[in-house]
């Protein structure tokens, strides 16, 4: 599939231009990470499986079936840097089935519809240049390790992923980080950024960890007003990321 060419993004805002947390959201911060990871310890859950032999075998079919439509394709494709019709003489990569049945399990194993996603996928990846926001300054620093962030891991070895959106209930945050389209767009990208890093961290092989673990806090969540964010982050990451998410963990921290 040929990459789609997107017009490059305009600089990043200055850093300065976003108003400083207050001196509670650190302390809500450490709040958020005591508590859930309490919660995590605490529970336990199991995976899907992506070895072979533990497959039915309607799956292994819809497996092979949406590697024989891919194989059709002209143009290689590639997501999160694994090759999803490799040429017939390649090496193996044990990496490749685990992304295609993501996408199977994301269509209960409609290989038709499971293919037309993984095709949307690639070109809106293309189209974001998504490979390449891994290294973007997107000017939220001062978000960083208060907003979104992976953090730590579970008991399993899941990768985490913290949200705490508390902070936009002081108005001037919130205008100054969505106040405008554009720059609703450019924190759409860093949370975007934020999955890349936690995508990039799994290991993606059979009986390996292939997912990564949500955890919000909804303490002091505008959720009004964060609607539209919320609601186009929901959207992407659902077509875009299938299955990347083992288990979300809805939670209020304690403190203050």
């Amino acid at each position: 599939m040929s990459p789609t060419t997107a017009a490059s993004p305009a600089p990043a805002p200055a850093t300065d231009a976003l108003p400083k947390p207050s001196p509670g959201a650190k302390r809500s911060l450490m709040g958020s990470l005591i508590d859930a990871t309490a919660l995590l310890r605490a529970a336990s859950f199991k995976e899907d499986s992506y070895v072979a032999a533990a497959l039915p075998a309607s799956d292994l079919r819809a497996l092979a079936d949406l590697r024989a439509l891919l194989a059709t394709h002209p143009d290689q494709i590639s997501i999160w840097g694994v090759p999803l019709n490799p040429p017939s003489d390649a090496p193996a990569d044990e990496r490749t089935d685990v992304v295609l049945l993501k996408f199977l399990r994301a269509r209960d194993f409609r290989v038709r519809d499971a293919h037309a996603m993984l095709l949307r996928c690639a070109a809106w990846r293309a189209e974001f240049r998504a490979d390449a926001v891994l290294d973007e300054d997107l000017g939220f620093k001062d978000l960083e390790g208060i907003v979104a962030y992976m953090h730590g891991w579970d008991r399993e070895g899941h990768p985490v992923c913290y949200n705490a959106y508390g902070v936009f209930k002081d108005r001037d945050m919130y205008d100054r980080v969505f106040g405008d389209g554009d720059r609703l767009s450019r924190f759409l990208r860093w949370r975007v950024q934020i999955m890349e890093r936690g995508v990039r961290s799994l290991q993606l092989r059979p009986g390996g960890v292939n997912a990564i673990i949500q955890v919000t806090d909804l303490k002091d969540m505008p959720k009004r007003e964060l609607r539209a964010a919320s609601n186009q982050i929901l959207s992407l990451f659902q077509d875009n990321y299938p299955e990347m998410v083992a288990r979300k963990v809805p939670f209020f921290s304690l403190l203050p």
